[in-house]
């Protein structure tokens, strides 16, 4: 009886120890799910909360741009208060967080409705076409734009690349339009990224940084035109680095500057400074911390934004499209 009621109390002993390790488990396995998941809802808060701040910093940056061109408001030091060209970046504080806008104007691209298809496949060629595949796309971005008619097959689907879509024989309304060119591909479009020699991921940006349907004619900004498009005009490889970093620590604010960069005045001729009425605004918000650091998360939005005559126009501005998700040199795509 003595040896039963031994072998009783070590069986009961035995499943108390692993109802133990199994709640153990159990708890653990709460506890890590608990702190995932809440930190899952502090980062979406977190991003959303970045994400509006980005978006109200674009419409600050559109009263900021209106009071800057429309007065001469200075600070007692004599630094403007507001926007003043050819400024590339403006940089708002605010109690929750810091934003970065980028202010791109619709000149420091090329206006694919209107650039001649030299002008296109050599755009290509620089951001690593081979030259069938360069003539391919440029032969139906001409095709897609090119009114009906007009020397143009107007058989149904663009030639020689299998596509199925029908060209418009209009002018690109939208420039992802050009996605459904034969030989177009998102990683042409929209950039890449590509290994440096010590092996870390950097973005390269594609077709749509150099490109725009927003009516802009004329000379190109050198404050902000992609590497890729200065290249593309006939500028040396060395001379665009240098016309980079001279344009990151103070950007260019006489035509004059450009021929010390740019000493073939046909090309230098193309290239000019500041914006007409269209600009992109692309702002990058970063939240604050209760210890005051910035977090590492970043949002990015955009828009592509028209500035009116304030006298006539409340607001003075009409946003043509808007970039819930944009891509900004600062995050990568």
């Amino acid at each position: 009886m003595r040896t039963t009621n031994a072998a009783t109390r070590g069986s009961a002993l035995l499943a108390v120890l692993w109802l133990s390790a199994a709640l153990g488990a159990i708890a653990f396995s709460v506890a890590a799910t608990v702190r995932t998941e809440t930190e899952r809802a502090s980062t979406t808060s977190e991003g959303l909360r970045a994400y509006y701040l980005a978006a109200g910093s674009i419409d600050r940056a559109c009263l900021w741009m209106m009071w800057g061109l429309t007065g001469n408001y200075r600070r007692p030091d004599g630094s403007p208060m507001y926007y003043q060209a050819p400024m590339p970046r403006l940089n708002f504080e605010f109690p929750g967080g810091t934003v970065d806008v980028d202010v791109v104007p619709e000149t420091g691209k090329l206006n694919v409705n209107t650039a001649l298809p030299e002008q296109i496949e050599q755009l290509l060629a620089t951001l690593g076409l081979d030259p069938v595949r360069a003539q391919l796309v440029t032969a139906g971005i001409v095709q897609w734009r090119t009114a009906s008619g007009a020397g143009n097959d107007d058989s149904g689907a663009i030639s020689g690349g299998g596509s199925s879509f029908r060209p418009r024989h209009a002018s690109l309304e939208e420039l992802e339009e050009i996605l459904l060119v034969p030989g177009m591909t998102p990683d042409i479009f929209y950039g890449r990224y590509d290994h440096e020699p010590s092996g870390r991921l950097i973005p390269r940006g594609g077709l749509r940084d150099c490109l725009t349907v927003w009516g802009t004619s004329g000379k190109i900004d050198i404050n902000t035109a992609p590497p890729a498009l200065l290249e593309s005009l006939g500028i040396m490889p060395e001379a665009v680095r240098a016309i980079l970093a001279r344009r990151a620590s103070a950007p260019f604010g006489k035509p004059e500057e450009i021929a010390q960069f740019v000493p073939d005045p046909a090309i230098a001729g193309r290239l000019g400074i500041g914006g007409n009425s269209i600009w992109t605004l692309r702002a990058t918000a970063r939240m604050r911390g209760p210890n005051g650091r910035t977090s590492d998360l970043r949002k990015t939005v955009a828009a592509v934004v028209k500035l009116l005559d304030p006298t006539k126009f409340d607001p003075p501005y009409h946003i043509l499209r808007w970039y819930d998700d944009a891509w900004s040199p600062t995050q990568g795509f």
